[in-house]
């Protein structure tokens, strides 16, 4: 393959030439300069490195996607929400997990910045009281100021603009469903402790008159370590709700184990409505996760970052593993 040495040669200019018209940079060069460096360049079959053509234009083809955990059906929806919509504009969406650490986010946020990103899309939950969150805020606001579009997918603790569903909301119109069919004693499986989102999800539980909350997580295991604590009771309750599908998915495998009927006896129901969720006919909330990806790389793509807050709808989804008292 031709080298910038052998158009610079080619075209009888400069290599600095050569290469501020190939990666697009807006060094002033003549009209009639570029075209012979653009026609020799064709004729050699030069094909300009995209790395180098980012580091003139302080900007590249890539959004980046930082979720919580690259395993999770719930990220995963976002992430191909973006990449529906970056695909098809030529950009890259590279998929960048944190495993719920706020420390791994920050050194993804570094890395993407020295690759002078597009956008950066947030698609988890901050942690309330974490060591990292200000030097985070910070390495955000640089981004920012260096040209990258960031948007947040849930709450943080950061300056930038958010395509968000109401998590409070889908948590209580999902256990006020549960207690319109009859269920009285409705238990509550955890999200992380700390983690907004599980706060927020805690919350609407409370509001929509629940009480019982169960240790968990947003695991399938956290889901049957739940489940199991339920088991030990004197007492079953009427009806278990989880902070997501993933921990409900696995309450519900763990009862169903157990010998409980479900939703004869008890009845499951979770939060998001990922794909897994439709495999067991689950009763859950659906979070609109593909279409805040798609917006994120909307408001990428158009450089305009979007508003302050987009609130997005979620609708119920009943389903089988719930049924009247």
């Amino acid at each position: 393959m031709a080298s910038l040495n052998d158009i610079s040669r080619h075209a009888g200019v400069s290599i600095a030439t050569c290469s501020r018209v190939l990666n697009g940079s807006a060094h002033p060069v003549s009209a009639a300069t570029r075209e012979r460096v653009l026609r020799a360049a064709q004729e050699l079959g030069y094909e300009p490195s995209a790395l180098a053509r980012a580091l003139a234009t302080r900007s590249s083809r890539i959004v980046g996607v930082i979720v919580g955990d690259i395993v999770d059906p719930y990220f995963a929806e976002i992430a191909r929400g973006v990449e529906d919509v970056a695909a098809r504009l030529g950009y890259l969406t590279m998929v960048c997990s944190a495993d719920l650490r706020t420390s791994a986010e920050l050194e993804h946020v570094k890395l993407l910045r020295d690759y002078k990103a597009a956008g950066i899309v947030f698609a988890g939950s901050g942690r309330a009281g974490d060591p990292s969150t200000t030097a985070l805020a910070a390495a955000v606001a640089g981004a920012r100021e260096g040209g990258t579009i960031v948007l947040a997918l849930a709450q943080r603790d950061f300056d930038a603009p958010s395509i968000v569903f109401d998590n409070e909301a889908a948590a209580y119109d999902i256990t006020a469903y549960v207690r319109s069919l009859g269920h009285a004693r409705i238990a509550f499986v955890e999200g992380p402790p700390d983690l907004h989102t599980s706060t927020q999800r805690l919350a609407g539980f409370r509001r929509a008159g629940g009480e019982d909350r169960v240790p968990g997580g947003f695991s399938y295991e956290d889901g049957v370590a739940a489940a199991d604590r339920l088991l030990a009771r004197d007492r079953l309750p009427d009806a278990v709700v989880a902070a997501n599908d993933d921990a409900a998915i696995g309450v519900l495998m763990r009862l169903r184990e157990a010998g409980v009927d479900v939703p004869g006896q008890v009845s499951v129901a979770g939060i998001d409505d990922t794909r897994p969720a439709r495999f067991v006919a689950l009763t859950t909330v659906t979070a609109p996760l593909h279409e805040m990806g798609r917006l994120a790389a909307q408001a990428i793509l158009a450089e305009d970052g979007g508003g302050a807050e987009t609130v997005l709808e979620h609708r119920l989804a009943p389903r089988a593993t719930t049924a009247p008292r």
